[in-house]
């Protein structure tokens, strides 16, 4: 089997001849610039004249040549171009980067142990129903950002890896977040349903235009569809399932169907945490793919999330925790852990081998490689 048929077998819940590895494709499966440089020299390779950046707010890079073949990655990722009313400016401040990405939003990372850019400006915050048809929304037609998709997609697929096209942006739960934050949008969903529905009918509507638009050009050629929302904490829901169902759901089932009738690539959907309660929804609505099989979280036990979801839905990931073991683990532990978790995970298909999330920037090389080497020596 080449990556692609590997892939496309363990997504359609049959055994592959090895199992399937992930590194890079998505911004929630991939490797921290840091991380990645140690990683590199550990590996005795060059390093990159400059860092390409696969999502600039967590600076997690692009996957070189080299490395994929290294650790016989099975994913290649495609992303869609910035449009043409908007470029990235990163203003150099005396203790801090700061840019505005084109939703609007202010982001910042701080000089003196900053890893990532947060969210610190919400364009929207005291916004009201009528503000919204005002405000200057990404340009979903934007023909600038399709320019060079057909070509991104065959250069991709000439690689013998699967095609993974990722999204115009976060989930529309999280989009919300980020728009007004984090404060008015939980209590707004009791307090401002109104105005909650306005947003996320504007969210969606820019969603469900970048995916026509995507999947009316190359619905044939990619084999996975990356979408994601945060539903969860590590301890518990984000929201009730009665609140997401009654205010969320729809959103992503309309989105979901919507994505489905244009193509047959698989739909990922990331969320963190303890999401557990709602993973028959995720199914209902059309999800293949759970990423990131957060297996630290309450409920999100492997062997359990297997043996009642397996048939229904794939596990992307899940493979090792970031936070815990192989972060601080040592090389045993994490060889441990993972291997534990792959033979709870990956019989009969179903399942990509990931960390449970990005390798974080103080991650050491050698427990990369012991993840990698857990992976090697469990095969079906």
């Amino acid at each position: 089997m080449n990556s692609k048929e590997r892939l496309v077998t363990a997504l359609n819940h049959q055994q592959p001849d090895r199992i399937p590895y992930d590194l890079g494709a998505t911004f929630t499966s991939g490797i921290h610039a840091n991380a990645y440089h140690k990683l590199r020299e550990f590996l005795e390779l060059p390093q990159p004249l400059e860092d390409r950046f696969l999502c600039l707010d967590e600076q997690i890079v692009f996957i070189d040549e080299d490395i994929k073949q290294r650790l016989m990655i099975d994913t290649e990722p495609v992303l869609p171009g910035n449009p043409s009313t908007w470029n990235l400016l990163i203003e150099d401040k005396t203790d801090h980067s700061w840019y505005r990405n084109e939703w609007q939003m202010g982001l910042k990372m701080p000089k003196d142990g900053g890893f990532y850019y947060d969210v610190v400006d919400n364009p929207l915050a005291e916004a009201g129903i009528d503000d919204l048809k005002y405000f200057p929304w990404p340009d979903p037609y934007d023909s600038t950002r399709y320019a060079t998709l057909e070509q991104d997609v065959q250069q991709a697929a000439e690689t013998g890896r699967a095609v993974i096209m990722n999204s115009i942006s976060a989930g529309i739960l999280e989009m919300s977040a980020w728009l007004i934050g984090y404060q008015r949008l939980f209590t707004g969903l009791l307090l401002e349903p109104e105005f909650l529905t306005a947003l996320f009918d504007k969210i969606l509507d820019i969603k469900l235009a970048y995916w026509e638009t995507v999947l009316q050009r190359v619905g044939d050629k990619i084999d996975v569809v990356i979408e994601a929302d945060d539903l969860a904490e590590q301890r518990q829901l984000l929201i009730s399932p009665r609140t997401y169902r009654k205010l969320v759901k729809p959103y992503h089932k309309q989105l979901y169907e919507t994505i489905h009738s244009r193509t047959g690539a698989k739909i990922f959907h990331h969320s963190c945490g303890s999401v557990y309660a709602l993973i028959p929804d995720l199914i209902e609505i059309g999800v293949d793919i759970l990423n990131p099989v957060q297996v630290n979280a309450a409920n999100m036990d492997s062997a359990k999330l297997k043996a009642e979801f397996g048939r229904d839905i794939v596990f992307w990931g899940g493979a090792v925790d970031p936070q815990g073991t192989l972060n601080s683990g040592s090389p045993n532990q994490v060889y441990t852990e993972t291997s534990r978790n792959i033979e709870s995970l990956a019989k009969d298909g179903g399942f990509v081998f990931a960390a449970v999330h990005n390798i974080q920037p103080n991650i050491p090389p050698q427990n990369i490689m012991a993840m990698w080497q857990a992976l090697q020596d469990h095969r079906y």
